[in-house]
């Protein structure tokens, strides 16, 4: 038996409110598996569970908000999974394949899907028996159920999806769930949705009245204003959110920040031939060229991918490359691509633009936000030319790229104009000096002038 505890997805969260329970009591659940949605003051975040088991109990029930490590439910063993000890001197019994419970599949025969993809379905109003899974052995996955979803996008008044929390509210408020726009995962419309409706007109008193009166028409801009309001409350939360991390980290980390210039006219010689090989959808900007070469740097020097913990460098084998986001309301979130330095150029492309794309529709993974080993910010879109981060910790080092731009460039023993781009290294003293942040700088460098080695 074990305790399922609210996650730390961020060194500046110190508690979440549980949004809605994907699972219900009497689940089995696996590692992996997307089993709650937690909001926190950057947004709601999609967590997974990190053991096998089954839901035996909630602890937490939804809307209630929690410091971080309170247990949220508790995961008893699958069913004919006991290990039974042998007697002493006796020979352990020969392992026995177990069986499946069917609660982790469809009804329809062979169709494996598991109590998140089913919950999606259920409220999505997707018929899991006429589906036909994607995933490995015919599973079905979430893709699966929102491509089913797809082309019954509800016109006002058909079913929309949305967490229970939210129904109940809006039952207790007398708020038209039709009428609303969810901004949870996958659109699901949770509880803060339905708070911001009620904040509407109110329905009149029905107590009758002997002369008729006439109802004050709402302002047209009203509706907008609810929404403007909620929005400015979500991201003065997340900017306090960034203030408190930030303070904390420039007060703690004694930082020393270097900057390189580097020439990147092979680089973008390179990429432009293999981009005129592929279709446009899959061709690769010079970004991604950027973060492979600062995710492939690591493998030469990795004193810099890691935390800074209990007073000591705690060096990190994987690289997760924390990728800083800008959110269109305002904020910044810096979630994870998992073992970047693996990726080939095009999966890496892929991966950014999911991460970009998920985050922007509150709809990251737990996993993403708490286990970036070292973060990278590219502001060469806003036309910056360098940028001097701070680092988040426990992380130790941040990476910054800057504008690719022409400039005056001795090259083979001539001066002319190249493309250039700046990086720069925000470091932490504690864990290295700047000779192992110059050996870093130089590595991201070399891989650049040689980027079919990437």
């Amino acid at each position: 038996m074990a305790d399922f505890l609210m996650p730390s997805l961020g060194a500046d969260m110190d508690e979440g409110t549980v949004v809605e329970w994907l699972v219900k009591q009497g689940d089995v659940v696996h590692r992996g598996d997307i089993v709650v949605n937690v909001e926190t003051q950057k947004g709601i975040i999609e967590v997974e569970i990190w053991d096998d088991g089954v839901i035996e109990e909630f602890l937490v029930a939804e809307g209630e908000i929690v410091p971080v490590g309170t247990p949220l439910a508790r995961l008893g063993p699958v069913a004919g999974a006991t290990v039974v000890e042998p007697a002493t001197g006796e020979k352990p019994p020969a392992p026995v394949e177990v069986e499946v419970p069917v609660a982790t599949r469809a009804d329809a025969p062979g169709a494996a899907i598991t109590p998140p993809v089913r919950h999606l379905a259920h409220e999505l109003d997707v018929d899991v028996d006429r589906l036909a899974g994607t995933g490995p052995r015919g599973a079905i996955t979430r893709e699966d159920v929102r491509a089913a979803a797809a082309p019954a996008s509800a016109p006002v008044g058909e079913r929309v999806a949305v967490s229970p929390l939210a129904r109940r509210r809006a039952r207790e408020l007398g708020v038209d769930l039709g009428v609303l726009h969810g901004s949870g995962p996958d659109g699901v419309i949770v509880e803060s949705d339905v708070a911001a409706a009620s904040a509407g007109p109110v329905e009149l008193d029905s107590t009758p009245v002997l002369e008729p009166v006439e109802e004050s028409p709402v302002p047209p801009h009203r509706e907008t204003s609810d929404r403007n309001a909620e929005a400015a409350a979500k991201n003065a939360a997340m900017r306090q959110a960034i203030a408190k991390l930030m303070t904390r980290a420039k007060r703690e980390i004694p930082h020393y920040y270097l900057g390189h210039q580097i020439d990147m006219g092979r680089a973008l010689a390179w990429l432009e031939e293999e981009n005129s090989r592929r279709p446009v959808a899959e061709r690769v900007l010079p970004a991604v060229l950027l973060l492979k070469a600062a995710a492939r740097a690591i493998r030469a020097v990795p004193e810099v991918n890691g935390f800074w913990m209990d007073d000591e460098f705690r060096p990190s084998e994987p690289v997760h490359l924390g990728v800083a986001i800008s959110l269109r309301d305002g904020g910044l979130i810096a979630p994870a691509i998992h073992n970047a330095d693996t990726l080939a150029l095009p999966d890496l492309m892929s991966a950014l633009r999911d991460l970009v794309k998920r985050t922007r529709s509150g709809r990251l993974r737990s996993s993403e936000m708490s286990d970036p080993t070292i973060t990278v910010t590219n502001l060469g879109d806003q036309g910056v030319d360098a940028v001097y981060g701070v680092i988040y910790a426990p992380q130790v080092a941040l990476v910054g790229f800057g504008k690719i731009v022409e400039r005056p460039w001795a090259h083979d023993g001539m001066v002319g104009a190249r493309p250039v781009v700046t990086v720069t290294l925000s470091a932490d003293h504690r864990a290295g000096d700047g000779h192992t942040g110059g050996l870093y700088l130089a590595e991201i460098e070399r891989l650049l002038q040689k980027p079919e080695e990437l």
